[in-house]
C-alpha cells in the first residue's frame, strides 16, 4: 500500500481570514509569540498496488484537476509506503 499525504494551502498574497481569526483567537486565549496562522486542508490517499511514482504522479493529477485551486492554492505531495 503507497499512502499520499497532501498538503493544499493559499499561496503567499492570498489573504486568509480564517486565519487571521485563528490567531486572534490566540491571541485571546493568551497564547502569545505567534506572528501569523493560516488555514489549510490535508487530504490522504492510500493507494493499493501501485508504485509511490505512480501514486505521486496520481496525487498531482488529483490535485490540480479537483483538490486544490490553481489560481489561489498550492499543494505539497509526500508519499509514503505503508503495509
Amino acid at each position: 500500500m503507497t499512502i499520499a499525504n497532501i498538503y493544499v494551502t493559499l499561496k503567499n498574497g492570498i489573504l486568509d481570514p480564517q486565519g487571521k481569526t485563528v490567531h486572534h483567537a490566540l491571541d485571546n486565549l493568551g497564547i502569545a509569540g505567534v506572528d501569523d496562522v493560516r488555514i489549510g486542508k490535508f487530504v490522504r490517499i492510500r493507494f493499493g498496488d501501485v508504485s509511490e511514482e505512480r501514486a505521486a504522479e496520481l496525487s498531482r493529477e488529483a490535485c490540480k484537476k479537483l483538490l486544490a485551486n490553481p489560481v489561489i492554492e498550492d499543494f505539497e505531495i509526500e508519499i509514503e509506503s505503508g503495509t
